[in-house]
């Protein structure tokens, strides 16, 4: 039986096995367990028993103190801010992707490395090595991702009002095309109780708050298809600032649920609180109401963004230029993008282009006419749901979620 790459091979199997009448479960225990050969065997041998089937790589170390070079971005601390400038076209480079650590990148063997499934509401205890991930079957998902406090800056900027945390300027996103496995598959593989509600996602990186960063997922997030622990990124192994070997991928939610080095799943009948839904990653404000434990507004699902591609402020020669742009939104493709040189009194029509894969972000672009003087260009994206930029934001005490159109500074010379 031919079964082209891992991902085709995966699902023929899995035709294969549920017509057999094999539950989901099973049909995930025998691929970790022994491959491609035992379900084959399970389905009474149809097909060929000599199917040869390869995952990712086994074996990865990355020697110690390895970190991608600073050189192309903004340093915020510990992390790097990307220069939109900078951005080649619709996947962001592995080496212009933004880093937001909460200590420092964690250098890791696939060899002494795990992932940990456990908690009342499964039934077993799972302890999957990087073999046992790969041989599950893989999904590719394409998707922006964003740290919550992209924009953070604009606060002060723009409302004269500063808010706690590192000062992100537009560059804490990029678009990647990640591969990996579904978390439902992992969760269906541990037997999930009738009761679970929630599920925590924690981190390797001790060094972080609570020993290794964590962000809880409702259930329903968690077994939304395009949810995956992956292992690639832009047809690479994961690089170590980027949460290598095993990172969640939550499209539309912000960064913070993506967990970096995962090592620990934790899945539970009760709703979980931690540091990261109660103090941090919630807004708290006079326009927020508390949620549960938390001290504000729960921050989970992203919010529709736009930003030009120049420096900020930008510099340009008086004349005709093509300016472009990204734009994005948890809700759905983007529609329209639209721009204003004056103040927001006219607005008028971009040029979107395509394609826009899965929950990937937009390219913008349109003609300008420069002339000389002190300019403010602004952009405002619509979705196809119909959202758009709000015109205010509330503020609120951790900066999240900032955005309102930017009015971008740019000095023309004669």
């Amino acid at each position: 039986m031919e079964l082209g790459t891992w991902s085709e091979q995966s699902e023929r199997l899995w035709e294969l096995a549920s017509g057999e009448g094999m539950p989901r479960r099973q049909f995930l225990a025998l691929l970790v367990a022994g491959g491609a050969a035992a379900v084959l065997a399970a389905c009474g041998g149809r097909g060929s028993s000599s199917v040869s089937i390869t995952g990712g790589p086994v074996s990865t170390v990355y020697p110690a103190a390895l970190f991608k070079d600073p050189t192309p971005f903004i340093q915020r601390g510990a992390s790097l801010e990307s220069r939109l400038e900078l951005m080649p076209g619709l996947i962001t480079p592995n080496d212009l992707f933004f880093v937001r650590n909460n200590s420092t990148s964690v250098d890791l063997s696939v060899d002494d490395w795990s992932l940990v499934v456990e908690g009342d509401a499964v039934e077993q205890r799972l302890d999957l090595s990087y073999d046992d991930i790969h041989r599950l079957p893989s999904r590719s998902v394409t998707a922006y991702l964003e740290c919550a406090g992209n924009h953070r800056v604009m606060f002060d900027r723009l409302q004269g009002r500063a808010a706690e945390g590192t000062q992100w300027g537009r560059g804490a996103i990029g678009n990647g095309i990640w591969i990996g496995v579904s978390l439902a598959d992992v969760l269906t593989l541990a037997g999930l109780a009738d009761d679970a509600v929630s599920v925590l996602l924690v981190g390797l990186d001790e060094d972080s708050p609570e020993g290794g960063f964590q962000r809880v997922l409702p259930l329903e997030k968690a077994l939304d298809p395009d949810t995956i622990l992956a292992y690639e990124m832009n047809g690479e192994p994961l690089p170590r600032d980027h949460g290598f070997p095993l990172r969640a991928i939550v499209p539309g939610w912000v960064g913070s649920s993506q967990i970096k080095w995962l090592g620990r799943i934790v899945v539970s009948a009760d709703p979980q609180w931690t540091r990261n839904n109660t103090t941090s990653y919630v807004m708290i404000g006079d326009d927020y109401t508390p949620e549960g434990e938390a001290l504000g507004q729960v921050v989970t699902e992203q919010n529709i963004k736009s930003a030009l591609a120049l420096p900020w402020p930008a510099r340009l020669d008086a004349g005709e230029h093509t300016l472009r742009g990204y734009a994005h939104s948890p809700h759905g493709q983007i529609y329209r993008v639209q721009y204003s040189d004056d103040g927001g009194a006219n607005w008028r029509d971009s040029r979107v282009l395509t394609p826009q894969p899965q929950h990937s972000w937009a390219q913008f672009e349109f003609d300008w006419s420069a002339t000389a003087g002190e300019h403010a260009l602004m952009t405002r994206a619509i979705d196809i749901a119909g959202n758009t930029q709000p015109d205010r934001v509330p503020f609120n005490q951790k900066g999240y979620l900032f955005n309102q159109p930017l009015p971008h500074p740019i000095r023309v010379s004669a």
